[in-house]
This record gives C-alpha cells, structure tokens and sequence, in this order.
C-alpha cells in the first residue's frame, strides 16, 4: 500500500520531471494549440472538471480535437476533426497537462481521472483509489489505450463502460496502488512512452 512518504516522493519526483520536460514542450503546446483552434475554429485549449485526489475536482487541459457538436459516449473518433484524430490516436491532445502536474492536480502515474460520477462516488475499499493524485498514464490507461474503438462496437456504451471497463479499471488501478513503487512508475511511464 502506498505510504505517505511514497505519497511525497512521487510529488517531488513529477514536479522535478515536469520542471525539466517543460522548456521543451512549451513551444510544441503553443503551436498545437494555434493548430487546434485554427481546424475547430474555437480556442485551441479545451478544460473539463475531472474528478481528482480525495474526491476533489479540477480542471483538466487538453488539446480541443473535437467539433462543436453534441458527443455521445463511444461516438468520439466521429465527432473529432481530422488532425483532432491523429492528435487522439498519439495522445499528443494530453501535453497540455505537464499544467496540471505543476499545478499539482495530477501526477505523470496514476488513475486516469473521470468525469463526475465515477470516482467520486466509489464505496468501500475502491475508495483507496482517491488516496492518490490522478495520472496522465497508468496501468489502466495502457491496458484501454484503444477504450474508444472498443465503445465504438458496443451497442450500448454508456452501459458497457460502467459495468465492464469501469469495474475492470477500479480492479487495475486498486491493484497498482496496494503494489506501489517508484520503478514501478518509472516502468509504465516508459512503456507508455514506447506505446505511443
């Protein structure tokens, strides 16, 4: 189980990383974000309330790659705009985010963080997944790297995702922080790295 002096190396350990990966991807989220804004002719940055560490909500950044249209679970490819698409597919839509590591909302390792009406409302021992920040990548977004392709068979999504990818990444994600470690981080951050 994840201790709190684990707890504050990983924090120490995502702001020294992002610090330095900052300089770099500065310049590449600035020209992305004028891309974004010129293809879905609305401002290239898109925020969303997430659910966060101890149930506590956030603004998450991403890329905007969707149009302006209504979007229904499991129909998200359709209502991405071209250049929206290969942004998803290379998760290049997430860089904005090295903004919520230093901000201290997320952590480059950790469960993905959702929309209201997930974590935060999780009973019981599934609640140990709130005791951590949520991450850009982790072991369950490596496992659903393709969970948008999958919804897009389904008949019905909205069920799918709750009673089968969302009970399997509560499993996943459970399973992750009871077997903490800093390698462990430093393992799933390169293989997301080589994923992409």
């Amino acid at each position: 189980m994840i201790s709190t002096y684990q707890l504050r190396v990983k924090r120490i350990f995502d702001f020294t990383l992002a610090t330095l990966l900052f300089p770099f991807l500065i310049v590449p989220i600035f020209l992305l974000t004028l891309m974004c804004s010129i293809d879905t002719r609305e401002w290239g940055i898109f925020s969303q309330l997430r659910v966060g560490q101890h149930g506590t909500l956030f603004k998450i950044y991403k890329l905007r790659t969707l149009r302006n249209e209504p979007h229904e679970l499991g129909q998200l490819n359709k209502s991405a705009t071209k250049f929206g698409k290969i942004l998803r597919r290379t998760k290049l839509d997430e860089l904005p985010q090295i903004f919520n590591v230093l901000k201290g909302d997320m952590s480059f390792v950790g469960p993905r963080p959702d929309i209201q009406g997930f974590a935060d409302q999780l009973l019981g021992e599934d609640r140990i997944i709130l005791l951590i920040k949520p991450g850009i990548t982790g072991p369950a977004t490596l496992k659903y790297k393709d969970e948008e392709r999958v919804l897009e068979r389904q008949k019905d999504p909205e069920h799918y995702n709750r009673t089968i990818i969302w009970v399997d990444k509560v499993k996943i994600n459970k399973k992750y922080i009871h077997n903490y470690s800093f390698y462990l981080d430093l393992r799933l951050i390169i293989k997301s790295t080589l994923n992409i």
